[in-house]
């Protein structure tokens, strides 16, 4: 929109204020601009959460249309303009801070403000003419901040789920195939950094795939929570200024253009304050972040070296990574997933707080939740793709350097406790260690287990395959 330096006046309880003639805000927004100067990030940053308060706000026009609160004119072009900012039309329109106080209000105005003044454009009308159509009279009608808004939010969360679904499972098939590759490659596991028993680099890879299966499944129990909404609750549950017969309406049409399986909540005053879908939301996310910097930190570990650490296996070398060391080369990617999760991890603190900051009937701390979800969900997608592009997919394991190690441990003795003790096991062990031995070469001597029964007992293709688990199993 190209500013023209003219102005309309549009008045409040307050008082007058000039608001831009080409703007399609009002007086509302046009304050909380000017109130809200905090983060520089604006409402308009949250394109899910803006097309979902278009959507809330064309079932609640239908469903005062169906009752016979809006006249069928009026509604057609506050339904028409709300499908325009759906198609991403006037995404300019949304400027105030996403740190805004007053429990979403400024949003909601803002909404209300260009969806009326769009409408009033659709029918020949000069902005600002509310006398026909009014923000708060007519796209406002039944309604609240208070149950709207919270509706768009979990409605933005559940609509931003889709593309954090396709990343995580992008992600699960890049290991699936990193653990495909490496199925039959014996490597010695570790516990506490310390070598433990056999295990195939296979096995390693499929427990982070099995990770990303979790997180899958948690963000599908996630949808029916999300989709438990309070419209027609309007300001405190109780459903003042609404007709009774506009919550069902409301709810169902919502449904409908949506497709999700939404519901009227139980309870409209318990609603207003329950953070529960929020909590739940963001804990999912979090655990996500555990699981990627779990997988990030081993492979950083794994990865160490290259002759003074684990040495397992080489990232994608992806850039230089000293300025006074010549030829050394940083796991750089893991190590931004890292940074991500950490971020993650703040804004799960930053919801459980605002959470639980509800007092008496409204938790007014909605916007700095939904904030702070979405852009943890946006941060964990380009983490992911990240991951998987520059450096999952580029891997290269050293298969022998592997085997080497699962050889020689010294904790491979658990294998013979079954047979000569645990105690004589031990003798084995130290006896490995101290003289720098196999732990084969050692039992040879030690223990009267004939040869052949003692390479079966320590074969450790044998050994890391006990419970004959394959690397696609129950993915």
């Amino acid at each position: 929109m190209a500013a023209t330096g003219r102005t309309r006046t549009e008045h409040d309880c307050i008082g007058t204020v000039e608001v831009p003639q080409d703007a399609y805000w009002g007086i509302h927004t046009q304050r909380a601009r000017e109130n809200f100067t905090v983060s520089g990030i604006q409402d308009a940053s949250h394109d899910a959460l803006i097309r979902a308060y278009a959507l809330v706000k064309r079932a609640c026009a239908m469903a005062n249309a169906e009752l016979g609160l809006l006249e069928p004119h009026k509604a057609r072009l506050i339904e028409q303009a709300c499908e325009d900012i759906g198609h991403g039309m006037l995404a300019d329109q949304f400027p105030v801070d996403v740190l805004q106080g007053g429990a979403g209000t400024s949003l909601n105005m803002n909404m209300n403000e260009v969806i009326a003044n769009r409408a009033l454009e659709l029918d020949g009308r000069p902005r600002g003419d509310y006398g026909f159509i009014h923000p708060n009279d007519d796209v406002n009608r039944s309604q609240s901040t208070n149950d709207t808004y919270p509706a768009a939010c979990k409605l933005a969360i559940c609509m931003g789920l889709d593309p954090l679904r396709e990343a995580t499972d992008r992600l699960r098939e890049a290991f699936h195939a990193l653990a495909d590759r490496h199925r039959n490659d014996v490597t010695i596991g570790r516990t506490q950094l310390q070598d433990a028993v056999p295990m195939t680099f296979g096995q390693e890879f499929h427990a982070w795939a099995s990770f990303m299966k979790l997180d899958l499944s948690a963000m599908d129990d996630l949808v029916p929570q999300l989709c438990d909404l309070n419209l027609g609750a309007t300001a405190i549950g109780t459903g003042i200024c609404a007709d009774v017969r506009f919550r069902k309406l409301a709810i169902a049409y919502l449904a409908q253009i949506t497709g999700l399986p939404i519901r009227a909540a139980h309870d409209p005053v318990a609603s207003v304050t329950d953070m529960s879908a929020y909590i739940a939301a963001s804990a999912t996310l979090k655990n996500l972040a555990i699981h990627l910097k779990k997988a990030a930190d081993d492979l950083r570990l794994l990865n160490s070296g290259p002759r003074a650490g684990l040495g397992d296996l080489s990232v994608p070398p992806r850039q230089a990574g000293s300025s006074i060391m010549p030829g050394k080369i940083n796991p750089v990617i893991p190590e931004c997933v890292d940074q991500c999760c950490f971020v993650i991890f703040g804004m799960d603190v930053t919801v459980n707080w605002a959470a639980a900051e509800g007092q008496l009937q409204l938790n007014a701390f909605d916007p700095v939740i939904i904030h702070e979800i979405l852009t943890g969900m946006t941060i964990a997608i380009g983490a992911m793709d990240m991951f998987r592009t520059k450096c999952v997919d580029g891997i290269q394991v050293h298969v022998d350097r592997g085997m080497k190690h699962a050889q020689h441990s010294p904790s491979l003795a658990a294998a013979l406790n079954g047979a000569i003790g645990y105690e004589h096991a031990v003798e084995v062990a130290d006896t490995a260690m101290r003289e720098g031995r196999t732990i084969r070469q050692v039992a040879g001597e030690l223990t009267d287990i004939p040869a052949a029964r003692l390479d079966g007992m320590l074969d450790v293709v044998r050994l890391s395959r006990n419970l004959g688990q394959t690397c696609r199993d129950g993915q």
